[in-house]
């Protein structure tokens, strides 16, 4: 994608740390509500199939 005209390869390099840095602190963030999931899961499989 940066060798598109116009493009200039340190800008997308720099945008793409950004970028990814942004979705590796979404997940961080989001690590704590894991155990909230899985339960909420378990207990709506459990409710489904009995």
């Amino acid at each position: 994608m940066a060798r598109v005209g116009g493009r200039n390869l340190a800008m997308s390099w720099f945008a793409g740390v950004v970028c990814a840095g942004v979705v590796a602190g979404l997940i961080w963030l989001s690590l704590p509500m894991m155990p909230v999931l899985a339960a909420f899961a378990g207990d709506t499989l459990r409710s489904i199939f009995p």
